[in-house]
């Protein structure tokens, strides 16, 4: 049996520097992944034997960034029916709003789950399918929670410093 993964598409070198905010959090969850450049306009055949493959190889969730006619989820969700989560990248003259508009504009029965355009997307895409991952794996599951949980105390700790701060003026 393959180890169960993440594959991380996304359309261009320029898209990096986005969705590496999935692999940073996939790290620190540890969870498998793999990332690829892969077009749905430059390479089509290309994306779609990738998705074949992955799959064959334990692939569970796909996410796809790509910026402008963001066609890349699509493309992958029209190959797979595996969970895909698309990431609007902020690029081109209207800093992804075109993107976002394209991925979330998918026909009934072909879904993309769409998360927020730029980097915080593509970590809530890597958290979204930490939480997919999780409803079949109890260990990920309470690693999940514990970063949740990690997350509240830090805003409580900030909270606790700014009250102490304005206490002293």
């Amino acid at each position: 049996m393959n180890k169960p993964f993440v594959a991380i598409l996304m359309g261009s070198q320029s898209d990096l520097t986005i969705m590496e905010g999935a692999a940073d959090v996939f790290d620190k969850l540890q969870i498998s992944y793999e990332i690829k450049i892969t077009s749905a306009h430059r390479t089509p055949a290309n994306t779609q034997h990738y998705i074949a493959d992955a799959e064959a190889r334990g692939c569970q969730v796909f996410i796809s960034g790509a910026g402008l006619a963001a066609h890349l989820a699509g493309a992958t969700a029209a190959h797979t029916l595996k969970p895909v989560i698309g990431v609007p990248i902020d690029s081109g003259p209207l800093q992804g709003m075109d993107s976002l508009l394209s991925t979330v504009q998918m026909p009934a029965g072909i879904p993309v789950a769409t998360v927020a355009i730029g980097k915080t997307g593509a970590k809530n895409a890597a958290y979204l399918a930490a939480q997919i991952l999780a409803l079949s794996d109890p260990g990920l599951a309470q690693r999940v929670k514990e970063e949740r949980e990690q997350k509240a105390r830090d805003v409580q700790a900030q909270d606790a410093a700014l009250q102490e701060a304005r206490r002293k003026n």
